[in-house]
């Protein structure tokens, strides 16, 4: 983790052309630290070429709010970045205003991620990374990331992914990851997000859309600290929509574990619907995660899935999903949920699912939806 050692900032705007001539010095894009170690300054840079964006990424340093004009970027290199901001003067990668921009990975070569973080204190919102031959997006041992309202679509690989030891207080808010593939694997490894392979706390997930990828919505595979995920929906993960004869890919909406780690997440007022396999799965993690509020719809088998670690379920509601309400073991503890005794299952206000694929809010936020609401202030996610 970096630490600034100044106290005062100043904001100034660069030119893309000035940005990038003084990138060509040897320490690349020098902010402005003063004699006495005062903080770097804020340089705004506005971009609207391919060589541009690479360029400005490549030379980001603490404070570089990087803005990029609308059209389609087709790197012909991952964009990739070890630069770390501040937790006061962060480095920002956004859409310029309300412009749309697709960064596009069908140039890259067979194999490559289309971007990269590998450092402390991004914001990175408005993008959408598509058709990459491999990881669409992938942030590396970084902390205090923010990533805001991306799209993550139709790569070869898992769209988001978070990964490494050190990956702590990040958050993905408002993702939506949709249509991810990995030829190579028959589908077995592009999740929605995959969470994987690291440790880190106060990681969260909230307000994501994960449908129609190969293998899960999200994959908590290995990742050995717990991750919070609420308010986010998980559906069609698992069909072959790729004419693949080999296809493995899994199906589950929730994959909260496996590969021999005991962590106990937090998964709060989430849906999960129409996936191949479970709703909602521990995936062999044993450790007592806690679920609360979520709903599980016309999953292909069941809609809760904890049957070896100690789970703990809460106000849950399973309907419809062709492998049971839930399955359990006898360490899982269950109460209030549409299963447990005495408990009712409210009807829902809609089963029907097309406005859950409608645009979202103005700000972000998840479409408004009558779909799997109940209007139970005692059981189910509340949608929004």
């Amino acid at each position: 983790m970096r630490h600034s050692t100044g106290r005062h900032r100043r904001t100034r705007t660069l030119s893309i052309a000035a940005a990038v001539a003084v990138a060509a010095c040897a320490g690349g894009v020098h902010l402005g630290l003063s004699g006495g170690g005062a903080e770097a300054a804020s340089t705004t840079v506005t971009v609207s070429g391919t060589a541009q964006l690479e360029a400005a990424v490549k030379n980001a340093t603490a404070g570089t709010v990087i803005q990029v004009r609308a059209g389609t970027y087709k790197p012909s290199a991952t964009l990739k970045s070890t630069a770390s901001g501040t937790s006061s003067a962060r480095i920002t990668l956004r859409a310029h205003g309300s412009d749309k921009v697709r960064i596009d990975g069908s140039r890259l070569p067979a194999g490559s991620w289309l971007a990269g973080i590998y450092g402390d204190y991004w914001t990175v919102q408005n993008l959408t990374f598509q058709n990459s031959p491999a990881q669409g997006f992938v942030v590396t041992s970084s902390v205090g990331g923010i990533f805001k309202n991306l799209v993550t679509a139709n790569n070869g690989d898992s769209g988001f992914t978070l990964r490494g030891d050190g990956t702590s207080d990040n958050l993905v808010q408002n993702l939506d990851s949709y249509g991810n593939y990995d030829h190579a694997g028959h589908g077995q490894n592009a999740d929605g997000i995959a969470v994987k392979f690291g440790s880190g706390t106060g990681n969260r997930i909230t307000g994501a859309r994960l449908y129609n990828n190969s293998d899960d919505g999200l994959d908590l595979w290995q990742f050995s600290s717990p991750v919070t995920v609420e308010h986010s929906w998980a559906f069609g993960n698992g069909k072959n929509r790729w004419g693949d004869g080999a296809f493995e890919g899994n199906g589950n909406g929730f994959k909260l574990g496996g590969g021999g780690v005991t962590v106990a997440h937090i998964v709060n007022n989430n849906a999960a619907w129409d996936n191949t396999l479970n709703g909602f799965t521990e995936n062999s993690n044993t450790g007592a995660i806690v679920l609360n509020r979520n709903t599980a719809y016309s999953n292909a088998e069941a809609g809760f899935y904890f049957a070896t670690g100690k789970a703990r379920l809460a106000r849950n509601l399973a309907v419809s999903n062709k492998g049971g309400l839930s399955k359990r073991g006898s360490s899982t503890v269950s109460a209030a949920n549409n299963w447990d005794s005495g408990v009712p299952t409210p009807a829902f206000g809609s089963t029907d699912a097309t406005t859950a694929y409608g645009a979202r809010e103005p700000g972000g936020s998840l479409p408004s939806t009558a779909f799997l609401t109940t209007g139970s202030i005692a059981v189910g996610t509340t949608m929004n």
